[in-house]
């Protein structure tokens, strides 16, 4: 068994404050990738008991991240990031069909891509943030809700946590109730 990325020690160019989010990325990408890489599309885009799919859990986990990190640099979404935020509903409401199955709003591959291309981002974040700013506020969504960089960079390792709890699990049911 692998060791967790919380036991693997100091991650090259990291400051030891964000080290734990830095290592709860990593943990993500491995465990995201371990439980989604073979799903078939079928279990991609399975709903089980009305869960969220696979599939919306991948858009999601890429899409929070590149948001929250605009709101660490201090900017707000553009257009592009507003669309994705639609983009990502219509996934979380698409139902996949066998017979039509190249209609999916984005492939498996752009799916694990766009996850592994977010984490990455955020660790290269996190390797660029002087410890000196941690403390600065920073404003979040339209209502400009108050939170710091610390703040912001914390909650992208919690919340793709979270949501990698949520893939893992949906991956291990739908490979016991459907086919790949």
């Amino acid at each position: 068994m692998a060791t967790e990325a919380w036991l693997s020690g100091p991650i090259v160019g990291i400051d030891p404050t964000l080290l734990p989010a830095a290592h709860a990325l990593v943990q993500a990408r491995t465990d995201i990738l371990a439980a989604a890489s073979t799903l078939g599309a079928v279990q991609l885009w399975a709903k089980p008991g009305g869960a969220a799919s696979v599939a919306f859990h991948l858009c999601h986990v890429q899409g929070s991240i590149g948001r929250l990190l605009t709101y660490a640099r201090g900017e707000q979404l553009d257009d592009a990031q507003r669309q994705a935020v639609d983009e990502e509903r219509k996934i979380g409401a698409f139902t996949w069909r066998a017979e039509r199955p190249q209609e999916t709003p984005r492939s498996h591959a752009e799916l694990l891509r766009g996850v592994t291309t977010s984490i990455e981002e955020a660790l290269t974040t996190l390797a660029e943030t002087d410890p000196a700013t941690l403390h600065a506020p920073r404003l979040v969504g339209r209502s400009g809700l108050p939170s710091t960089v610390f703040g912001l960079l914390f909650h992208i390792a919690e919340h793709t946590q979270r949501h990698t709890g949520q893939i893992v699990t949906t991956a291990k049911v739908v490979r016991g109730i459907l086919p790949e």
